[in-house]
């Protein structure tokens, strides 16, 4: 009796850490989704690498990333050193997240596709596409056919009136981006789908502008202001009640290292910021995507 009971025991113990070494060594796809962000557990005030392995890939660039308003997809653009920047994506199904896979849009008719956004008022992903950098940079967007996208259609907007890139919208459709030739953030708002005007976005300085999902604020990258620095940080300029934008704020040294910080966004539920960091300089990696809460911005807003 005895002894099987040390049997049992023994068996118990092993039983244990088999199933502790398979929740260890799962990839995020196998995961369980407690988190709808591809299984990864939220971050809190200090950044942290996203999806590392899957998404941030050591080695690749990695920039923009885009998460649908159900958080059942996202996109996001990587190249590795010496290729174009493509568009790539994975779907929550079954309750796991497929493989990552490219999605190629314009099917090659343009070589780089990049700045994927996923709308939240339609059944569309905008992105930018270009066959030579600062020449052709245009919005273009797909719209979904069931389980897959239609062709790519240029964005018949006056947006298009010159290079323009990185799109992205408010919860209402309103469409922000940054034009090339002015070197300027726009925005057009939404009218049923089209963007029949535009207007400047009075800021004083930045450029990857990215507004948040209730417009109080928007997050750019800019040239550091700190003296002896030659890299680019991450900036917030808050609506003020007059609807005027305040003078860009740095996020401080917790997301502002040193390094290239850059192209901002905001999770569709407003509750993460994700950022690229341009490690080019640190082996092994290029650019990683990083994400920490958005309570970071919150702590910086002027009270009224």
């Amino acid at each position: 009796m005895r002894k099987n009971y040390f049997q049992l025991i023994l068996l118990l113990g092993i039983f244990l850490i088999a199933c502790d070494t398979e929740k260890r060594t799962k990839t995020p796809n196998e995961q369980s989704v407690k988190s709808p962000y591809l299984g990864q557990k939220p971050p809190g005030l200090v950044p942290k690498v996203f999806a590392p392995d899957v998404v941030s890939i050591d080695g690749r660039y990695e920039s923009v990333i885009s998460f649908s308003p159900n958080l059942e997809e996202l996109y996001f653009g990587a190249n590795n050193e010496g290729e174009e920047t493509a568009i790539y994506f994975s779907k929550l199904e079954g309750g796991k997240w497929t493989p990552v896979k490219r999605a190629n849009f314009t099917k090659g008719d343009k070589k780089a596709e990049l700045h994927p956004f996923v709308s939240p008022v339609d059944q569309r992903v905008y992105f930018t596409a270009f066959d030579s950098i600062f020449s052709d940079e245009r919005i273009w967007y797909v719209d979904r056919l069931g389980d897959s996208w239609g062709d790519a259609v240029l964005l018949d907007s006056p947006v298009n009136d010159g290079m323009v890139f990185f799109p992205n919208q408010s919860r209402n459709g309103d469409l922000y981006y940054f034009n090339l030739v002015q070197m300027k953030t726009y925005y057009a708002s939404n009218d049923g789908g089209k963007f029949p005007e535009v207007q400047e976005v009075d800021i004083a300085f930045g450029h990857h502008a990215f507004i948040s999902p209730s417009q109080d604020y928007l997050v750019i990258t800019a040239r550091t202001k700190e003296e002896g620095r030659n890299d680019n940080d991450v900036y917030v300029c808050f609506r003020k009640p007059d609807r005027s934008w305040t003078d860009p704020i740095n996020l401080r040294s917790v997301i502002n290292s040193g390094l290239n910080e850059k192209s901002p966004s905001i999770s569709p539920d407003g509750k993460y910021m994700f950022f690229g960091r341009d490690e080019r300089n640190i082996e092994p990696g290029l650019s990683n995507i990083h994400w920490v809460s958005t309570e970071i911005i919150e702590q910086v807003r002027p009270e009224n």
